[in-house]
């Protein structure tokens, strides 16, 4: 199968860029794209929130009122999960863990078949070259214009260029990675995929 190519200054060229079916054209599997998008945010979360327990608020052991003939419900402490100021019954911990687990042929046949979709909604084209003389954010965003592309846009390269990275920092709707680093969230988050020709056969390579 082919996938759309276009040159440096967008323009299609003749003939399109032959891929492999086995990574780009698979049937689109939502609920295992489901799976690994989730999976892989979990992953990335880190336990930062702290609440304290019945024993860690400040409170006293005194009763706050008599057992019985104050028409009031029955309290021990001050420190009771449904008093204000109490204690929180299952409470949020720093070392909490909110890792799933996935297995890696699982993650690989999900980001084969978003890949699959892009192809098929024409939202990944691939380009020959992909690349600017000085790290200057203006001229990225002349040459991104240039070819076509007015939203968000994720730029799979097959090695870091530093002049790339730098130029596309500060761009929120731009995102330059390698292909070895590409990940389901940002395939999925971005309108539009731009892969150079050594990004696609690095894609290949990594999920054949």
């Amino acid at each position: 199968m082919e996938i759309k190519l276009i040159d440096k200054n967008g323009k299609p060229a003749k003939a399109g860029l032959a891929v492999s079916e086995t990574t780009f054209g698979r049937e689109f599997n939502e609920a295992l794209v489901h799976q690994v998008v989730v999976a892989y945010q979990a992953n990335a979360r880190t336990a930062t929130r702290a609440q304290l327990t019945r024993a860690e608020v400040t409170h006293t052991t005194k009763k706050p009122w008599n057992q019985k003939g104050t028409g009031r419900a029955r309290a021990g402490m001050s420190s009771s999960t449904i008093w204000r100021g109490g204690g929180r019954a299952f409470p949020n911990t720093p070392d909490e863990n909110f890792s799933h687990k996935i297995n890696r042929k699982a993650y690989r046949a999900g980001v084969r078949s978003i890949l699959s979709e892009l192809v098929r909604q024409e939202r990944l084209v691939a380009v020959e070259e992909f690349a600017v003389d000085t790290p200057k954010t203006k001229q990225l965003v002349e040459k991104i214009k240039n070819l076509g592309y007015n939203e968000g846009v994720l730029v799979l390269v097959d090695q870091f260029d530093e002049n790339l990275y730098l130029s596309a920092r500060n761009l929120p709707h731009v995102l330059v990675l390698e292909a070895q680093y590409v990940d389901p969230v940002s395939l999925v988050r971005f309108p539009q995929v731009l892969a150079t020709t050594g990004a696609v056969k690095k894609l290949e390579e990594i999920l054949a």
